[in-house]
């Protein structure tokens, strides 16, 4: 069987280590908006990994896990158009909880736009 570049598995997608995670709040670019702040740098993976930071001051356990759901399902739509070897964080706001699907989404790809986190020619 050929082999194929298959995208990472789920586990692999997600940033958990606490060593990448402080490294990409220490040297990434951050661009600000109203319903979260994005974090990103370059990384050795072959592939995007994303990380989803919620605070205690967003609110308790199951607000700071929608939070969590809402951001992890946002990055697996848009996967297949990340640029490879880059890490993201993602730092949920307040907002986010009570944002439309559709704007939340709209304030993503936008960002990833803005921060060239997308493949050209990609519509993400």
């Amino acid at each position: 069987m050929a082999a194929t570049t298959q995208p990472p598995g789920e586990r692999a997608f997600f940033l958990k280590n606490s060593g990448d995670i402080e490294r990409v709040k220490k040297t990434g670019r951050r661009l600000q908006t109203s319903l979260f702040n994005l974090v990103s740098c370059r990384s050795e993976a072959p592939h995007a990994r994303v990380g989803v930071i919620v605070g205690k001051r967003l609110g308790g356990a199951v607000a700071r896990n929608r939070a969590k759901r809402i951001f992890r399902e946002l990055a697996r739509q848009s996967r297949q158009d990340l640029m490879p070897g880059r890490d993201l964080l993602v730092f949920p706001k307040h907002g986010v909880l009570t944002a439309e699907h559709r704007i939340l989404r709209d304030a993503w790809r936008t960002a990833l736009r803005q921060q060239t986190l997308v493949r050209p020619g990609d519509t993400t």
